[in-house]
C-alpha cells in the first residue's frame, strides 16, 4: 500500500498473508526501531613486522608487534579509512559494531520476506 502523505510503499497484509509473515516482519520492525546507532567495517586484531633489520620481529620464528586492534571501514568516494582502537574503544563501541552487522541482517530478513509476499500476492511463486 502507498502512503499517500509520504509516497513510501508499507506493508500492509493481506486476507492471504500467513500470520507467520506478520509475526516477522513485526519482529523486525520492532528491532530495526531498538537500533541507537551503527559503526560500519569491521574490526581485527593484527600482529605485525616493523621495518628494523635486528628486530625480533624479523627472527626465526619472528616475535610479531601488537595485538593492534584496527578498525577499517569505507569512507567519502569509496575509500579506505582505518583507525587503530584501544581494547577500551572496541569494547565501547562494540554494541555499534555489533548492530550495523544486525542491521544488515534484518535488511536481508526483509528483502526476502517483501520478495515472497510480493511472489505469493502476484502469483509468481514457483513449484517447488
Amino acid at each position: 500500500m502507498v502512503d499517500a502523505a509520504t509516497g513510501t510503499m508499507t506493508w500492509v497484509p493481506t486476507r492471504s498473508a500467513h500470520t507467520r509473515d506478520e509475526r516477522a516482519n513485526r519482529r523486525l520492525r520492532e528491532e530495526l526501531a531498538a537500533i541507537d546507532g551503527i559503526l560500519p567495517g569491521s574490526v581485527v586484531e593484527r600482529r605485525m613486522r616493523c621495518g628494523k633489520a635486528g628486530c625480533r620481529c624479523r627472527a626465526d620464528p619472528p616475535e610479531l608487534h601488537g595485538p593492534y586492534l584496527q578498525w577499517t571501514r569505507r569512507g567519502p568516494g569509496g575509500r579506505t579509512v582505518t583507525r587503530y582502537l584501544s581494547p577500551e574503544q572496541v569494547e565501547r563501541y562494540r554494541p555499534w559494531f555489533d548492530n550495523a552487522r544486525r542491521l544488515r541482517e534484518i535488511v536481508s530478513e526483509l528483502e526476502t520476506m517483501t520478495l515472497h509476499l510480493v511472489e505469493r500476492e502476484e502469483g509468481w511463486e514457483t513449484a517447488p
